[in-house]
């Protein structure tokens, strides 16, 4: 399939065939291809948990509140917001870029480069991504807002505002995992109805760690994998276009 076959295959189905078993090396190569996805910073604050025990997904089904689309599913993947590795993440992302930047830049450059992504990995991020009971991101709220008035400066910096970017980023990575699949002949359901609690429990997640959401795989079940036609709100209706002003104007 193409790209656009690819997107019109993608369905969220939710009933799927319980005697028909999916690949766990394809869902896993999926997995890998998540990882390609855009993450703010390259910080990639996500983790994939991918379920393939039955007796699991059951349990799975019953905090996804008895949804079909769980109970039916051959395997899930759980995408997980990491938000509390930022420390750890920024040093891997550091120490890498060191070493790209000696391989690809040009020798007179590297110094300096060398020194913006270390300010930038060792002291920008971590500040950004620091939390204390929601003191520090009103220090940072208003620290942007003020260097704001005298030139562009992005404000969305409190605790909250990292914690929307960070689940931006792992949604980017559960939509290309989404295609991936798709590309494979293989269905998927996003869910967000669920018991965040009792998933963490489940997982053994750490307090910091967040659900993103619940994609569930398999092959679909007929008619009653997906509800009829897709509907889409009309393109025209959601498309603006920014053109150059006439001349004369």
């Amino acid at each position: 399939m193409n790209l656009e076959e690819v997107l019109n295959f993608r369905r969220s189905v939710r009933n799927y065939q319980t005697d028909n078993n999916i690949d766990t090396e394809k869902v896993k190569h999926c997995l890998e291809m998540a990882t390609l996805a855009p993450s703010s910073s390259n910080m990639q604050l996500w983790e994939f948990y991918h379920i393939t025990d039955k007796a699991m997904i059951q349990k799975m089904a019953h905090a996804s509140l008895g949804q079909a689309a769980v109970s039916t599913a051959n395997q899930l993947v759980v995408f997980v917001a990491r938000r509390d590795l930022f420390r750890s993440r920024a040093k891997q992302v550091l120490e890498f870029e060191r070493e790209n930047i000696k391989r690809n830049s040009p020798a007179d450059r590297q110094a300096s480069r060398i020194k913006g992504i270390e300010i930038y990995y060792g002291t920008m991020m971590p500040f950004l991504y620091a939390r204390f009971f929601g003191l520090l991101g009103i220090f940072r709220k208003l620290l942007t807002l003020s260097v704001s008035l005298f030139r562009p400066m992005f404000t969305e910096s409190t605790e909250n505002d990292q914690r929307v970017v960070v689940h931006k980023s792992c949604a980017l990575a559960a939509q290309t995992f989404m295609i991936a699949m798709a590309n494979e002949g293989y269905d998927t359901c996003p869910l967000e109805g669920f018991d965040g609690r009792r998933v963490k429990k489940l997982l053994k997640l750490p307090y910091g760690a967040e659900i993103n959401m619940i994609i569930s795989c398999g092959i679909r079940n007929g008619d009653k994998g997906i509800r009829g036609d897709r509907f889409r709100i009309p393109f025209e209706e959601v498309y603006k276009i920014i053109t150059p002003a006439p001349k004369g104007e």
